[in-house]
């Protein structure tokens, strides 16, 4: 007989574009441009056995609570929604025992001396997965993906087995390209500590790039 497993329901990809007119410390704006999703689970089974959503929060309603959220907060690190939203659903759905919201964060950068104009940074997309459950806690796992580098020198390749079907010579300068993806969990103290999110971002980043300009390729494929 078939029995249903562990299952959850949410709400994929809302986009929330938030704008707090001076709040940089320059008296500039500040833009956060999200992608939003969220991923309930608990004492759901009925909804799929019986057809009974009494425990079913509606995923629009999900959705307007991502807006809702947004609005009170003001333009926070993506960390700090997540941990906000996640909070939200498992603390006022009794039925609701996990929560994972997934942030991925656009990144816009000033233009001019106004404060209000702004060019779409295209170097990477910043990442978080927040999941809070109700027994094992809460965990917070930040990154980033599509960051693409290169190395004009300093790569090599060589002394690498060869057959029939061998065309690529070998190399001892060579360009190196690549897209790094890359996450970091954060340890509990972090989580529920003072940390300042956007800057552990930038630290991280800083250090993805030191490591791969600081760093000569015998051997990447």
């Amino acid at each position: 007989m078939a029995r249903l497993g562990p299952n959850r329901y949410g709400k994929a990809e809302v986009r929330v574009v938030r704008v707090a007119r001076g709040a940089h410390p320059d008296g500039g704006d500040v833009i956060r441009d999200w992608s939003v999703s969220t991923s309930l689970s608990g004492d759901l089974d009925a909804a799929s056995l019986a057809g009974d959503n009494s425990h079913v929060l509606p995923t629009d309603s999900q959705k307007n609570r991502i807006y809702a959220l947004a609005r009170e907060l003001g333009p926070v690190a993506p960390e700090a929604f997540g941990l906000g939203l996640a909070s939200f659903f498992v603390t006022s759905q009794e039925p609701v025992t996990r929560a994972r919201v997934c942030v991925e964060e656009y990144g816009w950068s000033p233009i001019g001396a106004t404060g209000y104009s702004f060019a779409r940074s295209g170097d990477l997309v910043r990442t978080t997965t927040v999941v809070l459950d109700a027994e094992r806690g809460t965990s917070v796992v930040s990154g980033l993906r599509d960051l693409v580098v290169l190395n004009t020198t300093a790569s090599e390749f060589w002394g690498y087995p060869k057959d029939e079907y061998t065309t690529l010579p070998e190399s001892k300068d060579r360009i190196l390209a690549t897209a790094v993806s890359a996450r970091w969990r954060y340890r509990p103290t972090a989580i529920h500590g003072a940390t300042d999110w956007d800057a552990a971002f930038a630290t991280a980043k800083a250090a993805l790039l030191a490591a791969f300009a600081g760093t000569y390729s015998y051997s990447l494929q």
